[in-house]
């Protein structure tokens, strides 16, 4: 999923122009790179959510796969995202529904025969999506 269609996704669902959404959305972002960057703990914790944290990554020795030459890969900062419980539990329901991940997507056994993506109530990212205005989804119970 793109910035573009959370934007839209997010705008359909609170009645706000997309300019607007856009620049929300926009906002959001840039607060938590200035948090990781500017705050001394360099962590961010989003409850029900996950935790996003920047992690100083050990120097260490490695190959170069084209030419199997070692090589020394200097130390350097690293975001980390550990996924909340609530993400957690959504993605071990893909798992027990029996989704595979392969080549980045999502395939599920009750998606075989359906041909139009956009019915099967996943996005292009193949994750769930929030209910469609007339308040159907694929993942209802």
């Amino acid at each position: 999923m793109t910035k573009k269609e959370i934007v839209k996704t997010i705008s359909e669902e609170c009645g706000l122009t997309q300019l607007k959404t856009k620049e929300v959305v926009q906002k959001t972002f840039e607060a938590i790179i200035a948090t990781l960057v500017g705050d001394s703990r360099h962590r961010i914790e989003l409850r029900n959510f996950g935790v996003f944290e920047v992690k100083k990554r050990a120097a260490r020795k490695a190959r170069n796969p084209r030419t199997g030459e070692r090589v020394e890969v200097a130390e350097k900062y690293v975001v980390t995202f550990k996924p909340g419980k609530e993400m957690e539990e959504q993605v071990l329901l893909l798992e027990k529904r029996g989704a595979v991940l392969l080549g980045g997507n999502f395939e599920t056994d009750d998606d075989d025969d359906d041909s139009d993506e956009g019915d099967s109530g996943t996005g292009s990212s193949g994750l769930p999506q929030p209910p469609s205005q007339d308040g159907s989804s694929a993942n209802a119970e």
